[in-house]
């Protein structure tokens, strides 16, 4: 009976974070349990070859399905079951508690991804709580030095828009219009991103542009036209894995990742990815260089802070468009 209540809440699920706002999730109504798995037409080959991104957003898509159910009375469970081949992370079933959680709906619904300014950054406490729910999975989060910090976020910009299946990707995700089929489905709109209309005709013409351009500097145009994230305030904040981190961990860490963006939300915070510094091999061996930690086990970069005013929310399709039979 829970499994079937489910399914009335699965809208507001697909509120999890995702890279590029792909919702790459999908479930599976079967007897007895929904599977968790995703559909490989919304990952992102290009930008996240090794899959790092699209196992923690499946990881935040479950979290986010056991705190809704929670919040609704349901009794219902997760049960990890990674299988690449299948495409499957695992299933919820139907369990003899209800998920012990501090968060809610009304949190998932109304928390936001935040790329503008902050008034200030995050406190010790905050800090300290996001950090501890990492340490329970056996990670951690820490703040990255400030020191270089500007070039690596550069360098990293410049990498992303030097490689042209990383750009295309990209371009296939941006929803810079109103007038775009799927700007209110899925994606980065112009709203999310804080862009004027200016600067979204900009952005689309210079990415029109790009076959021809790409070899005569527009990489490092489109770099320089990012701007520099830090300049906005607030704190950078890595979340580490433990060593020798497999997949099914990934997935694990999806869900910390998502209790840490609770936390922050609950705290009148929020956060601004900037997952190009551990996407580009360069500027994520020097990240690891710097806090002392094995490159391989950062997972998640993200600007944190106080916003400074309200964010538009990012697009979402619904749980049954593609959400499974």
């Amino acid at each position: 009976m829970d499994l079937a209540a489910f399914r009335a809440l699965e809208p507001l699920c697909w509120r999890a974070p995702s890279a590029h706002n792909t919702q790459p999730w999908r479930l599976d109504h079967r007897p007895g349990a929904i599977r968790v798995g995703w559909e490989p037409a919304y990952a992102l080959p290009a930008a996240d070859p090794s899959g790092r991104d699209l196992r923690l957003s499946l990881g935040a898509f479950v979290e986010t399905c056991l705190i809704v159910a929670a919040d609704a009375g349901l009794r219902i469970g997760f049960v990890a079951d990674h299988c690449t081949a299948d495409r499957r992370v695992g299933w919820l079933r139907a369990s003899p508690h209800r998920y012990d959680t501090p968060f809610g709906a009304a949190q998932v619904r109304s928390r936001r991804t935040h790329r503008g300014r902050f008034s200030a950054g995050p406190g010790a406490g905050v800090l300290a709580a996001v950090d501890a729910a990492a340490r329970a999975s056996g990670g951690a989060v820490r703040v990255v030095p400030d020191v270089g910090l500007a070039r690596l976020v550069r360098t990293a910009d410049r990498w992303t828009y030097a490689d042209p299946a990383v750009v295309g990707e990209l371009r296939s995700w941006l929803r810079l219009t109103p007038a775009h089929p799927d700007y209110d489905a899925d994606g980065l709109t112009d709203r999310c991103l804080g862009l004027s209309r200016r600067e979204a005709v900009a952005l689309r013409a210079a990415l029109a542009a790009y076959p021809v351009l790409r070899g005569l500097g527009l990489p490092r145009l489109l770099a320089a036209a990012s701007g520099n994230p830090l300049a906005l305030g607030g704190a950078v904040t890595v979340l580490i894995g433990p060593p020798g981190a497999d997949d099914a961990t990934q997935v694990e860490f999806g869900r910390v990742l998502a209790r840490t963006w609770l936390t922050l939300h609950a705290a009148g915070l929020a956060a601004h990815p900037l997952s190009q510094l551990v996407d580009a091999p360069v500027t994520r061996a020097a990240l690891g260089a710097s806090l002392g930690v094995a490159p391989e086990r950062l997972l998640h970069v993200a600007r944190v802070g106080r916003p400074a005013g309200p964010a538009a929310p990012s697009a979402r399709r619904t749980g049954g468009d593609g959400g499974g039979p």
